[in-house]
Order: structure tokens, then sequence, then C-alpha cells
């Protein structure tokens, strides 16, 4: 075996009986120094001798009674005036004496085999041995291991299990800080859940009373109002009764015979109004009725479902958080929050306490909390700034697992995909300038202008479908293209028409206008079959009706160069140098998010309903840097600023390989845009919320 050299860790150790022998042992009498008897003293010589040997040494003495000689160095001492009692105590001894009292005292482990030999302890082969009965790596051959004395290393292994021990006791105190805070939330929710069911049920207690209330005076009144008819019959009866009795008063002493007859008639029309009186007008039913409905059974059912008592098994500890999306300024930010319980089992419900905070380069941003009610929460937010996000997610106040979750935001969004080259083959283009996309058909139109062609794509995996041929396509002068009901619709510049044509490149329909000067974008709203027409040499919109007639002219004569041009049933969107939005009947409803003149422009919009209303979404480049944007449409103007119409609701800048001049967009599913890149040949897939 090669040499190597030795580490051995070369320690000093005293030993104790030594050390006390040498330094804390009278020299004369042997006995170890104290603080009594022995104490030490310190001689003008500078040695040390214990007070109980000085003083038998100075008795002693017959010649000189004033001093003796050092019992060390024979060198005559002189006995101050208090005796030897008042020599100075030595400090050095006393200071050892003190420090070994204070001290452990070390006992080194000996070998059993070889008495009087050291242990030693290795800490690569981690054994202990001496370096008697040591063989293999630890004999006297040089070995790359670490021994140190087994002393040194027992104590290195007491202080690291002590510094473990420590550090062990402060996480259980931790643990026992956190679990008795948990148990105090615990009690403080338990008692805000007693209040809020006695509350919640002192409102139906409430609310019951005041029923049983209203169907008690219900009962009252209709029975004083029964009593009230019967009451008055009775005194009707009792004033006929009063009057018939004052009749017949009298009567047997009349003798005269026209009398008695004329009374006689009297009552006899006064018993056709006591046979009325006979029945009472008014009847005594009166009763209570809970079985009209089914009321009651659906309130027993609803107290029976009311209220719940939620718990959950989630253990903030083991939560973890994810990033769903790209972090790009002025795009949404999703971070996804999965929750799992104690054993690492993921919840399947909702209903946690939720709270997240989200800071920008240290300042707040605002962020959304949503419940997806299956143990996922989405929490959203969107920075209009490039810079260092966090976000910090607590569930019952306490820290999740990756919380806080740190990301950087890039300042532009990179394609998602580029699709398309130069050239005429199934996957090149040749100047691409629109596209559009059928829903309805799930196909995607490109208008490869430069090839005379519109191309066909599947609108999820991209692949090439077809290629439709029409003669309204020749010249590679067409700028516009919309989908219709029965395929699509295309402009073209040089020769001012619209061609409709079928999904097999045949001709639906050709509409000509000598109003036309210089059409270049086209829209279409497919359930009307109503065509929108931008003209640059007009500079207005045209609105064709079903039968290509222009039934109305929208901004005579004041557009710029219109980039991009939308149709609803009820509303026209024309993009320029703004975004202008106008009513059905060619009313100017809103201008949103003007661009300084000479400083840049829009190049396509599309249409999207959302449950807030529309949004417009479109291409802008500015200073040369295109950009996605996302606007509030309304009927307010504005320049994009927060509330009201136009505001944008989002925007990002394009970058990596950033388009060159867009020319047309189209919304695709998951909120993504796909872009055609006139200059660069390809189209660029995006996405914009």
């Amino acid at each position: 075996m090669a040499s190597m050299s030795s580490t051995l860790v070369e320690t000093v150790s005293i030993n104790y009986e030594d050390f006390n022998e040498s330094f804390l042992t009278c020299g004369t009498c042997l006995c170890t120094y104290d603080g009594g008897e022995h104490t030490p003293k310190l001689l003008p010589c500078s040695h040390t001798v214990c007070l109980h040997c000085l003083t038998r040494i100075a008795a002693s003495q017959t010649r000189d009674a004033g001093s003796f000689r050092c019992p060390i160095c024979r060198e005559l001492i002189t006995i101050p005036r208090g005796g030897v009692a008042a020599l100075p105590p030595s400090f050095l001894v006393n200071q050892l004496l003190d420090l070994m009292a204070r001290q452990r005292r070390e006992v080194i482990p000996q070998c059993s085999s070889h008495p009087g030999r050291e242990l030693l302890f290795c800490e690569t082969c981690d054994c202990v041995f001496c370096r008697h009965c040591a063989d293999g790596p630890h004999s006297d051959t040089p070995c790359d291991h670490t021994v140190v004395p087994f002393s040194i290393a027992l104590k290195r292994m007491s202080e690291i299990l002590l510094y473990r021990a420590n550090e062990c006791l402060s996480k259980l105190g931790s643990a026992r800080d956190a679990v008795a805070s948990e148990l105090r939330r615990l009690e403080a929710a338990a008692t805000a859940a007693d209040e809020a069911i006695d509350r919640h049920f002192a409102e139906l207690r409430a609310a019951l009373d005041k029923r049983h209330g209203e169907l008690k005076s219900a009962a009252a009144a209709a029975a004083t109002h029964k009593r009230k008819l019967l009451e008055e019959q009775l005194k009707l009866i009792d004033a006929e009764k009063a009057k018939v009795e004052a009749e017949c008063s009298g009567l047997q002493q009349q003798v005269e015979v026209r009398e008695v007859s004329s009374r006689a008639a009297a009552l006899g029309a006064r018993l056709g109004d006591a046979a009325a009186l006979a029945e009472p007008r008014e009847n005594a039913f009166l009763a209570v009725d809970f079985a009209h409905n089914d009321a009651q059974q659906r309130f027993a059912e609803a107290l029976a479902e009311l209220g719940r008592v939620r718990t959950s098994t989630t253990f903030p500890g083991l939560c973890t958080l994810q990033l769903e999306s790209a972090c790009v300024c002025g795009l949404e930010l999703v971070v996804v929050l999965r929750t799992v319980d104690y054993h690492g089992e993921a919840r399947s419900t909702g209903g946690d306490p939720v709270t997240a905070a989200a800071s920008l380069d240290d300042a707040p941003l605002p962020c959304t909390v949503t419940d997806l009610d299956s143990g996922l929460y989405r929490i959203s937010m969107r920075p209009w700034a490039a810079g260092a996000v966090s976000v910090r997610v607590l569930v019952f106040s306490r820290g999740v697992r990756d919380s806080p979750l740190r990301a950087s935001v890039l300042p532009a969004a990179a394609p998602l995909r580029v699709w398309g080259a130069r050239g005429s083959g199934k996957e090149q283009l040749s100047q691409p300038v629109a596209v559009a996309r059928c829903p309805k058909r799930r196909e995607i139109y490109i208008l490869d202008a430069g090839n005379s062609r519109v191309k066909v794509l599947d609108d999820e995996t991209f692949a090439f479908k077809t290629h439709i041929v029409n003669d309204g396509l020749a010249g590679r002068s067409c700028t516009g293209i919309a989908v219709t009901s029965e395929g699509v619709v295309v402009v073209n510049w040089r020769t001012r028409t619209l061609t409709e044509i079928n999904s097999s490149g045949g001709t639906v329909r050709t509409i000509r206008s000598e109003r036309l000067v210089e059409p270049v974008c086209v829209a279409a709203h497919a359930p009307s079959r109503r065509l929108a027409v931008a003209d640059n040499g007009a500079r207005a919109v045209f609105v064709f009706d079903t039968h290509g007639n222009i039934e109305r002219e929208v901004g005579s004569g004041d557009m710029g160069l219109v980039g991009g041009l939308a149709l609803t049933e009820d509303m026209i969107v024309v993009a320029d140098v703004a975004v202008r939005v106008y009513d059905s009947e060619g009313n100017l409803q809103a201008t949103l998010a003007p661009i300084p003149k000479g400083r840049g422009g829009y190049g396509g919009i599309a249409l999207e309903y959302t449950d807030s209303g529309w949004h417009i979404v479109c291409t802008r480049s500015v200073r040369g840097r295109p950009a996605l944007v996302v606007l509030e449409a309304g009927g307010a103007g504005g320049a994009g600023g927060a509330g009201g119409a136009g505001r944008v609701l989002a925007a990002c800048e394009l970058a990596d390989r950033r388009p060159r001049r867009v020319a047309g967009l189209a919304l695709l599913p998951e909120r993504r845009a796909l872009l055609a890149d006139l200059a660069g040949d390809c189209l660029r897939l995006h996405t914009y919320w």
C-alpha cells in the first residue's frame, strides 16, 4: 500500500494527578493547598509554601526569631510584623485552585488490553483503538484517516449531541407554540361559530314570531269582523222585538175593530221583516289551515338543511404553489394552489380560508383568489411593469410550502408558435395580408395574397387542409378577408370588388360599387349577411345589406388609414390611429386609445364577447414596437385610462423575432391570438390575456 501523509491530530492531554502534584501541592509537607491550614503563601524568593509549614519552621528558629530560611532555596526570609500569617498569599496558586474547582475532572479513557495506553478514535472508520492493538490502516504506517484522542472525540460528540438536543428542544418549543396558537384560534373559531348559530336562529325565531303574530292578528281580525255583523243583527232583532211588544201592548183593552185590524196588518208586515232576520247574516266558521300547501313540509326540509359545520383536513405545510402562466408585463399571471391533507393526499373540495398577497419589486400588486371547489385555488394578478414578483399565500393564517413564490416578469412576450415561411408550398406563405377563423367549421383562413389564394388550416393542429382559388383572388391585390355563413368574403383593392367564395372555390356573390375607391378591409356579420368595407381612398366605411347595396356610409372622409375592421349586429369598430366605436346607425360612440400623430397605428382587430361585455383585441405599433392590446368597449371616449370605456384590460409587447408588420388578427380558443406577419411571411401565435 502506498504511503500517504498522516492526518493524526496532535493534541495535549494534561494528567490531573501530575498537574496537582506539581502546582497545587506544598513541596514541604506534600499536602494539597487549600483555603485553611494549608493556605499557599508567597515568599520573597518567589517560592510557595503552605501556612502550616511556615508556622512550624518559624517556631523552630532559636537563634534569630525574626527570620527563617526558605525550605526550598535556603534564602533568609524576614518574618513580617504580623507573623508568617501576614505573608502575602500566592495569587497564582489560588487562581489555579479556583480553576480546577470549576473544571470537570476529565478521565482519559485507557485501553483495557494495554493498561496506561490512551484510546484513540478514527473519524474516518468510526472506531476506537490504541496504537498497540491497532492493525490495518491504524498501524504505524501513515494513512489518510483522521485520528484524534478518544477523549477529544467524546467531548466533540457530547457538544454535537448537546447542540442537536438544544436545536430539537427549540423546534419542539416552536411546534408547541404553533399548536397552542392553533388551539387558541380553534377556541376563537368555536366561539364565533356558536355566536353565529345563536344569531342566525335568533333571526329565525324572530321571523317565526312575526309570522305567529301575523296569523293571530288575521284570526282576530276575521273574528272581529264576524262578531260585529252578528252583534249588529242582534241589535236589529231586539229593536224589532221591542216594536212588536209595543204594538201588542194594550191590545186586549182595545175594543175598536178598525184599530185592531190596522195593528194586525202592521204586525203582518213586521212578520216579513222578522223572517228576514231569522237566519244569521254571518256564520261562525273560523279556522286556521296549515295543510293548504306544502309550506310546512318545505319549511321542515329547509330547516333540516339549514346551516352546516365545515371543517378541513388541509395541511398548509404540504400545500404547493405552481406558476400556471407566463410572467409577461401586461398579461395575467396565474398561480395555482394545490391543497393536500396531512398524509399528502390531494383535497377534492374547497372552502378553505386562503389569503394571498403579491408584490412587484416590493410594491403591492393587487391579486384575486378564486376557489375552484376542487382543492385548487386560482390566484391571479396582472403586473403592469417588468420586475421581480413575489406571491405569499396563507391557509388558516399559516404559510404553504412554496410561499413566497418568486418569479421574474418579462418586458415582452415571445410567440407560442411561429408557422410558415416564404414560398408557395402547403406550409409556405407569400404576403399573408389577413387572417380569419370560423369557430363552427374549426378552420383558419389565411389570405395568401402573394400566391393569389386562401390557405385553410385546422384551428387546433394548424394542419394544412386545402387551398381556395377563385378569380376574385387574382392579381395579388386582395387585402381583406372575413368569414361568412357560406365560406369567406375577400376584398380586391385593384378591381374594387367584394367576392364571397364557398369552401370549394365557387363564387357565391360579387359586389361592386362606384363609390368604392380603394377598399382594403372587410368585415362580415354572418347571420344577417351584412358586410362592412373600409375604403382608404374614400376615407370612410361602407356598410352593404344582404342584397349588396350600400345602406350606410360611416366616417364621411374623416378616417385615417384603416388597419382593422369589425362588425356586429349593433356595432361597427374601426381601427386607424385610434379605435373608433360606432353604433349600427353610424353614430360615433367612442374613440379609444388614440396613438399620437406620426408615431404608429393599428394593424388588426377582433371582437370578443365576455360576461362583462365586448372586448376589443387589437394589434398596434408605436415607434416600431408592436403590441397586443385588449380594450373595454363602451360609449365614452378615452385614452385607455382606468375606469370607464376604453380602459386597457391587458397589453403586452411582442418580442423574440417580433413581427415586422402585423396585417391581420384572428382569435383562437384559450385566449390566443393568431397574427399575420406580412413582412415575415408567417403566422405568429400569442396569448393576449
